[in-house]
């Protein structure tokens, strides 16, 4: 199913138009720039994720993680295979 497009009107400076075509050529540029936006704005969705949830995990609600992710990830990880290879 294709999108629905609609027509943006903004300004570019120059030089950043003439590499634009220069690199995808006048036909391209509409798909180039979607698809720059779309991950710029995906970008900017993550980090804005990562602010909102800044300090969302405590070390009082959380001992586990106290010696770190990688190591907690590690032994859970260790504690799995140990326990499938128990079986």
């Amino acid at each position: 199913m294709a999108t629905a497009l609609k027509q943006a009107n903004f300004q570019l400076p120059e030089d950043l138009i003439r590499e634009l075509r220069d690199t995808v050529g006048k036909r391209g540029q509409s798909k180039f720039v979607s698809e720059a936006l779309r991950r710029e704005l995906q970008r900017h969705r993550q980090l804005k994720a990562l602010d909102d949830s800044f300090g969302a995990w405590n070390k009082m609600d959380h001992p586990e993680l106290e010696k770190g992710v990688d190591h907690f990830i590690r032994n859970t990880r260790k504690s799995a295979r140990e326990k499938r290879h128990a079986k």
